[in-house]
């Protein structure tokens, strides 16, 4: 099996799924415009300096979800995926995609960004295979706002493409596998398949590819 892995955010993506949500349920008056912001801005900062501690961000990420219930939420996504999401895919992002699915490779998006946010987005780049932050359910199968599983996150990413590999009966022996990706945080995974390609890289991956003969792909300017 080839298998192709993409991270999504400022990789396919030229923003941050997880955070322009945040932005968004801000905007349709879901979280307080002040506090919210700063928390938001906070948990962003130490995304890219790579100190994030993903349980306590995922129960505040989704606070107002889980309180608004699953039908507003629903219907809140749709307007996210028709007024943020769909404007920011890029031809060269989905183009990218397309040519690993014409040549027959396995697609999966690996992404530290949860579920919710994240599934209509795989759907809309015409992946069917999702790794992201797994929401722990309660007995009437809404969120808790806790993790289920492992986060695929830094070093949880290759736990849970091995998860997935397993589940298929695969190692990583058995695919040649490459991967996708614009930040430091990737760098286990990056190092664990075949072929790393440092996409849209952020300062620092940048120099580690760079010193490692990775290949680098500017697919677009990040905003």
């Amino acid at each position: 099996m080839k298998l192709a892995l993409f991270d999504l955010d400022h990789t396919l993506l030229p923003i941050d799924s997880d955070y322009s949500w945040g932005v968004f349920s801000q905007d349709i008056g879901w979280t307080d415009p002040v506090v919210f912001k700063r928390r938001n801005d906070e948990f962003f900062e130490h995304y890219k300096a790579g100190t994030l501690d993903i349980h306590d961000y995922v129960r505040f990420a989704v606070q107002a979800v889980r309180e608004r219930g699953p039908q507003e939420a629903e219907k809140a996504h749709r307007l996210f995926m028709e007024t943020v999401i769909r404007p920011a895919l890029r031809e060269p992002a989905l183009e990218l995609v397309q040519r690993h699915r014409e040549q027959g490779d396995q697609l999966v998006i690996v992404t530290a960004t949860n579920e919710f946010v994240t599934r209509p987005i795989a759907k809309a780049f015409g992946v069917d295979e999702l790794i992201a932050v797994e929401l722990e359910r309660d007995a009437g199968g809404w969120i808790t706002g806790e993790i289920a599983g492992i986060p695929s996150a830094r070093e949880g990413k290759v736990q849970r493409v091995a998860q997935w590999l397993a589940a298929r009966g695969l190692d990583w022996d058995g695919v040649e596998s490459t991967f996708y990706t614009d930040s430091i945080n990737d760098l286990a995974l990056m190092e664990q398949v075949d072929h790393p390609v440092a996409t849209n890289p952020d300062a620092r991956l940048r120099a580690v590819a760079q010193a490692r003969g990775w290949r680098i792909l500017d697919l677009f300017d990040k905003t």
